[in-house]
């Protein structure tokens, strides 16, 4: 499985910033002792790709530090030519992986998933919106390559709405947008996805995977037709019970098991998964490493498993 990275371009943050930036290196060093699991450095996305998701005008400003005062507040970086080339390679990244799992069945970014952010303005520390960048390119090379439309479903478990995204893809039902996610967190004024399903907080395993299998069911069932042709899963770490941010109590039991359901979802049904890492605010840096190491390994899992279906039923990745 090809996981792609570019935490080599660290942002000069302030002191005591909370944003934990040190966690996409230990990440990938962690990743580099899994054989089964080939490392790639990411890609820059270029302007043209951007644009896909983005406005012109935003695009500009973070290449040339344009940002606003107040629009780097929104951020949560200060600009600089490191925080916008990180930003580009993070959504190199999603387009690689994307790539990557049209080809194989499952591929990883081990960053991404930054989706509060706008066509026109980043948040939350979220600049470019990787996903829905990838999405709009996987579906501009499907249509060039085979005049075909490829229908996507974004899986959001991040515990975060993902609200950039659900405003970006709103009016196009070529996109289905699925948030799971805590009712009072941020962001505190939500956008409306497809289906977006809100979750007390200190909500725990069972309530979560209930509520999980019921939005799984209804994603399918809105493709009861026909199964999507790729599915971008951002697995954030934060609903985990030690996340400062995220306000639920999944146990690293639960996070398993809420990978576990939606990779063998996918896979029954012949969907690729591009895999985002997205939110991950721990106080301890080395267990939201392994929480998300272990996403990892069953999405290796998952690829093993399906280039062997593949394999016995002569699917040559086209």
């Amino acid at each position: 499985m090809q996981a792609f990275y570019a935490d080599q371009f660290v942002l000069p943050l302030p002191e005591g910033h909370r944003f934990p930036m040190a966690k996409y290196a230990l990440l990938r060093e962690r990743v580099a002792t899994e054989p089964g699991i080939r490392l790639r450095p990411a890609p820059a996305a270029s302007d043209g790709e951007l644009a896909l998701a983005h406005e012109p005008r935003y695009v500009t400003a973070v290449a040339e530090g344009l940002l606003s005062a107040a629009e780097q507040r929104e951020i949560g970086f200060p600009w600089s030519p490191r925080m916008a080339e990180r930003a580009r390679r993070s959504v190199g990244a999603t387009i690689a992986a994307a790539r990557a799992a049209l080809e194989e069945g499952v591929a990883a970014n081990l960053a991404g998933g930054t989706h509060h952010a706008y066509a026109f303005k980043g948040s939350g520390y979220c600049v470019f919106n990787d996903v829905a960048v990838a999405a709009r390119l996987m579906q501009a090379e499907a249509h060039r390559r085979a005049r075909r439309l490829l229908r996507v479903a974004v899986i959001d478990l991040d515990v975060h709405q993902g609200n950039g995204t659900a405003a970006i893809f709103r009016d196009d039902d070529s996109v289905f947008t699925l948030s799971l996610h805590g009712a009072r967190n941020f962001p505190f004024r939500k956008e409306s996805s497809d289906l977006d399903v809100e979750l007390p907080d200190g909500c725990t395993d069972d309530a979560y995977l209930e509520a999980l299998d019921g939005a799984l069911e209804r994603l399918w069932a809105h493709h009861a037709d026909a199964p999507p042709g790729l599915a971008f899963y951002l697995a954030g770490a934060d609903p985990h019970e030690n996340d400062r941010l995220g306000r639920l109590k999944l146990s690293a039991r639960g996070m398993a098991e809420r990978d576990r359901r939606v990779l063998r979802a996918c896979r029954e049904r012949g969907v690729p998964v591009a895999l985002s890492m997205a939110g991950g605010y721990g106080h301890d840096l080395a267990q939201m490493v392994e929480l998300q190491f272990g996403t990892l390994q069953l999405a290796w899992q998952s690829w093993s498993a399906w280039l062997a279906r593949a394999g016995a039923a002569g699917w040559d990745g086209s």
